[in-house]
Parts: structure tokens; sequence; C-alpha cells
């Protein structure tokens, strides 16, 4: 629809009626300057106003979507056009609402995130939850932006994202030394400390010493000698 011809309509039917903005602007109950801004072309009355409009300028529904009063002739084609026109600008909008919205819930997941790995220690379990309860809110938001794409897509982009915090808790271990955050089941014997994660098992030894350190190693099951003797056996350190 073209929205500068439409307003320009709508002011020429107004002088027309002798309707001053105002008064047109109270009719419909919006603001002078809601008419000011339909009449320049700024932007268009919102749908649920124009039978309404169109009674007050006593024009047809079709001639004001036209920006014109039609011709019998053009009657029938204008008004299939202008049904396609309001469908397709409805799209447009409710396509930009959605990308309003998830956008900021997207950003706000994603905020939860890294809010729940500066929060919290990594041995709380807080954390982890936190953290998927992030990676479920991002999700939401990126299906909202992207509310076109298939189902599973947006399963693929949740365990992706799950997958990278699991790539970056295990290089947290790896580097820094800190208990990983995806840790099912935790064994503590002596000095030793044993954390189960989905992937890996990381041994913790000499805990809260100076010479405390982490080992990585493969999922194995372990009984508690295995767990005992790991770091004064396997590692000399």
């Amino acid at each position: 629809m073209n929205q500068e011809k439409i307003g320009k309509f709508i002011a020429l039917r107004r002088k027309e009626l002798k309707l001053t903005q105002s008064e047109l602007a109270e009719k419909l109950g919006v603001t002078d300057r809601s008419i000011s801004n339909w009449e320049n072309g700024k932007n268009m009355p919102d749908y649920s106003l124009l039978p309404q409009l169109s009674k007050i300028l006593d024009v047809s529904l079709n001639d004001l979507l036209s920006g014109e009063i039609l011709d019998k002739n053009d009657y029938e084609k204008k008004c299939d056009e202008n049904i396609v026109n309001v469908i397709g600008d409805n799209e447009r909008k409710l396509h930009k609402k959605y990308m309003t919205i998830g956008f900021a819930i997207f950003v706000v997941g994603f905020l939860i995130i890294l809010s729940s790995m500066m929060l919290f220690d990594s041995e709380s379990s807080w954390r982890s939850i936190y953290s998927l309860f992030g990676a479920v809110v991002t999700t939401y938001g990126f299906a909202l932006i992207f509310r076109r794409l298939h189902f599973r897509y947006r399963i693929a982009f949740l365990f992706l994202l799950i997958a990278f915090m699991f790539v970056i808790d295990f290089i947290n271990v790896k580097v820094n030394e800190k208990a990983p955050m995806f840790s099912m089941a935790t064994t503590t014997i002596d000095d030793t400390i044993l954390y189960d994660t989905p992937f890996y098992d990381v041994y913790r030894c000499n805990k809260n010493s100076e010479n405390e350190y982490f080992v990585i190693t493969a999922n194995h099951e372990y009984d508690e000698n295995d767990i005992m003797n790991f770091c004064s056996t396997t590692f000399d350190k």
C-alpha cells in the first residue's frame, strides 16, 4: 500500500468535510500527532481503526486503502489487491514484532549463561542449572527470531549451544584447573575427589593444599581403592 497516497487522501477528505485534525483525532480516540503522521505518510492507521475512519470520512474501506475514490470497473480488482497488501503488511509487522521480542529473549538467555558462570562456583549445582536454563531461554529467543525454521533446527541449535558450554567447561578444567560444571556425581576419598561428567572424569588430587592439581581421564568405572590410590600411584607430583 502507498502510505503517502493514503495519507493525502485522508487529508483531502478531512478538509472536504471541514474537520480539523483535532476533531478527527477526538472522533477516533487518537492524538493530533497520529493524524498528522498519517497524513504525512509517516505511518498507517491501525487496522482496527480503518472501518471507523472510512465511515467518518464517508468513503468505502476499499477507497481508503486505495487512497482514491475508485471507479466501479476497478473496484473488484483493487479490493483483491488491498486484501493481499493488508495481509502482507500484517505479516511484516508480526515478523518485526517477533524479531524484536526474540532478540531481547536471546540476549537475556545469553546473559543468564554468562552470569551463572560468574556468580556461582564451578562446584555449585546452581551453576549448571542456571546455565542450562539460560540455554533454553536463548533457544526460545532463537526460535522467535527464526520462527519459520523447522522445529529440528531449533533442537539442533539447543544441542549446539549445550555442546559449546561443555567445551568451555572442559577448557576451564584444563586451563584454569577448576571443578567441572557438568558433574553428574562427585566422590570424595581422603584428599582426592573424582568428578564424573558425561564425557570424561576429573581427578582433583591433594585438594585444598599447595600441591593441588587436576587430572582429566576417560570415563571409567572406579572403586574406592582406585580413587584413593590414583593420584599417588599414577602421577608423581
